[in-house]
């Protein structure tokens, strides 16, 4: 980041691309483009070198303006909260936001919170602007400090909650995304009936294109407001009541492979739901989130003696345990389980008895998801199709986890 805005600096007066025109805007947008191209180039040393977790990160590139959010972050000058409705940055002066900021200013007023920076950003037809502050903020006690929560998210019904009472309440999902289709559907035929750009031809788009995209994103983003509003709602709720919340570490990117159902999973938005409940109740409330294990098999464990199903299927909504004949739905059945899991302080290893029940005898493949792939056997001389087949040997009725020897 220096050495970018040491040799920006030194060309900005220079260069014809900057000497024209780089004085009349702030100085937080030359910044902000500097230090996101720092992140970047940072983020793929990293990869590269194998210090960065998840997906490898490839070469920065260049981010178009079309397609790029436009943002920029003010860190110095005026910036503050003039009073209820208006706002004041840097070059662009006071501007009235149509929310009202009257919390914030409480609290500046007060002395309980300082304003570091500001964001501004354009998102969903609207300009943003969001503030970061030091804010001096009192844990909030909740109201059952001593009550567990299983919340179990589905598709079906947005999420089951399962009390440390025996109580059990459903979350219905309100697809808002389902009830937009129609008019998505008359919006995007409205829009290919327009002569839009291409950029092969170097054609523009037309005025009446311009329009029509413009009401066709105007639906995407109402329902991205109601979403958003509607999980806020319930993981406020959440956080406010119980003292200790048990969720499930949902493999979300691998469930939106699934073609049938990815349109509803991704309307349902499971990753919000614990990105939310994760700060909300630790710095608001002070209390404990428990996250159980990818592999911990919620649906398939008996919540009333903990054997552990090979298959069940996502059509079969009933849990029938085979053991002590037990029948639930299987919603309900996963969120007990969850709140069972956190009076063991565990998160979940897959396999049946770790709730410390003794361990009841399952079909094979009931502790893990998939099968154990092995190498194709190369083409030996003699057998036309390929290699000889080995003797297969009788299974056992358990599938033992076979560990991958560490190489150092």
């Amino acid at each position: 980041m220096p050495s970018l805005r040491k040799a920006f600096n030194e060309a900005k007066k220079t260069d014809r691309r900057f000497a024209d025109w780089w004085e009349e805007n702030s100085k937080e947008a030359y910044s902000t483009g500097l230090s996101n191209a720092a992140a970047a180039f940072d983020n793929h040393a990293r990869s590269k070198n194998g210090k960065r977790r998840g997906k490898k990160m490839g070469a920065p590139r260049f981010k178009a303006k079309r397609k790029a959010r436009p943002t920029c972050r003010f860190t110095t000058g005026t910036i503050r909260v003039e009073d209820g409705r208006h706002v004041t940055l840097p070059r662009l002066g006071t501007i009235r936001t149509h929310e009202h900021t009257v919390s914030l200013l409480r609290r500046v007023q007060a002395g309980t919170a300082r304003v570091l920076s500001a964001a501004v950003r354009y998102e969903r037809g609207r300009w943003f602007v969001s503030f970061q502050a030091e804010v001096k903020r009192e844990l909030v006690r909740v109201a059952r400090p001593e009550a567990v929560v299983g919340v179990d998210l589905g598709v079906k019904s947005l999420a089951v909650l399962a009390d440390s009472a025996g109580k059990i309440r459903t979350v219905p999902n309100p697809r808002y995304y389902d009830q937009a289709l129609k008019l998505l559907r008359r919006a995007s035929r409205t829009v290919s009936r327009r002569q839009g750009p291409d950029r092969r031809t170097g054609r523009k788009a037309s005025r009446r294109w311009e329009r029509a995209d413009a009401a066709r994103n105007k639906v995407h983003h109402h329902v991205a407001n109601l979403r958003a509003d509607a999980l806020h709602k319930l993981t406020t709720a959440l956080a406010a009541e119980y003292g200790t919340i048990v969720i499930e570490d949902l493999n979300v990117a691998g469930m939106l492979r699934n073609r049938r159902l990815a349109r509803r999973i991704a309307d349902a938005g499971f990753g919000e739901i614990r990105r939310q409940l994760t700060y909300k109740t630790r710095g608001r409330h002070g209390t404990r989130i428990i996250t159980a294990g990818r592999w911990y098999p919620s649906s398939k464990t008996c919540s009333g003696c903990g054997a552990v199903k090979a298959k069940l299927p996502l059509h079969i909504r009933t849990y029938d345990c085979d053991v002590c004949g037990l029948v639930i739905d299987r919603d309900d059945n996963a969120g007990l389980n969850l709140v069972a899991l956190a009076a063991t302080g565990t998160t979940g290893t897959g396999v049946a008895g770790d709730r410390g029940t003794p361990a009841v005898s399952k079909p094979r493949g009931a502790d893990q998801k998939t099968r154990i792939t092995h190498p194709r056997r190369k083409t030996e001389a003699g057998r036309a199709g390929g290699a000889t087949p080995a003797a297969r040997g009788k299974e056992t009725r358990d599938r033992t986890r076979i560990e991958a020897p560490t190489l150092w």
